[in-house]
């Protein structure tokens, strides 16, 4: 019997069934990929608190920002009902929850550090891909800051005098789905700004202080768009550092229509990583130019 035979028979038999224990494979490699990706945001989150151990503080100035800006937008807005289509109450638990999500709506990695330090190269060392990484090292840090900042802040809107709720349950979902691709873009723009630093072989601490201060202005993180004179905000929303804050704040307040808002996040996480990738991948070559 021939080995072409040989292997017919096993096959006709049941004794070989490769297609069979594809969807187990499967299953199971997908398995092992969860439980790398919650070991990985476990451990990011339990070092968070020893990497940096005056959290607190920075907590506490984050609550006073909150403060400030709830007392200024009160202070601005004084009595009236509605300004540029927006209720006062709309633009305060807009404020509020702005600073609740303001790790997601403001995406940051470490990946940039990493670049300068020269610490990326252990990044390229382990059995997961870069992109895997990096997002589990993140959620790891972001679901350190829900437990001990945003929720404890939610629980005391009340004192702030903030209702922290959504306005209607369809705005709970929409504002779901949105700060799920808002997150998608602010990672997009990580690979982005990375590739960018790596490309022009500088510092990237210049790079990210104009980072900084245009996502602070274009966001709408801290003011919202609708209150941005001369029609700005009505052209800064087509940007996509507003479909990163501005998108799911709006949804959340119902100031936003979600079949287009949604829709636009999704064009820039399809546009953006496609640059990204095709930069990262160009540029990516030249990182032994780092870390000594």
């Amino acid at each position: 019997m021939t080995l072409d035979h040989a292997s017919a028979a096993a096959e006709s038999s049941g004794w070989h069934q490769p297609r069979r224990s594809q969807p187990l494979h499967r299953i199971t490699a997908l398995i092992g990929s969860a439980r790398r990706f919650y070991k990985t945001a476990a451990m990011a989150a339990a070092a968070y608190a020893g990497d940096s151990p005056w959290f607190p503080l920075d907590y506490l100035l984050r609550l006073a920002r909150v403060v400030v800006l709830l007392s200024l937008w009160r202070t601005v807005l004084g009595g009236s009902r509605t300004v540029s289509g927006i209720s006062t109450d709309a633009v305060l638990t807009y404020t509020l929850i702005s600073e609740v999500f303001a790790d997601i709506l403001n995406c940051r990695t470490d990946l940039i550090m990493a670049l300068w330090e020269g610490s990326i190269t252990s990044f390229f060392l382990q059995p997961t891909r870069l992109a895997s990484q990096v997002v589990a090292r993140t959620v790891g840090r972001w679901g350190f800051s829900l437990v001990f900042f945003s929720i404890p802040l939610l629980l005391a809107s009340p004192a702030l005098g903030v209702n922290p709720w959504p306005a209607s349950p369809l705005a709970a979902v929409a504002f779901a789905v949105s700060l799920v691709l808002a997150a998608v873009i602010g990672f997009a723009l990580e690979y982005l700004f990375l590739a960018l630093i790596v490309a022009l072989d500088q510092s990237p601490w210049g790079i990210e202080a104009l980072r900084g201060a245009l996502a602070m202005v274009l966001s709408g993180a801290v003011v919202p768009l609708a209150l941005m004179p001369w029609g700005l905000g009505d052209v800064l929303a087509w940007l996509p550092y507003a479909s990163m804050a501005s998108a799911p704040l709006r949804l959340y307040t119902a100031t936003g229509a979600p079949l287009l808002l949604i829709p636009l996040q999704v064009g820039w996480a399809i546009v953006l990583w496609a640059i990204a990738l095709r930069a990262w991948q160009t540029n990516r070559e030249k990182l032994a130019c780092y870390g000594g």
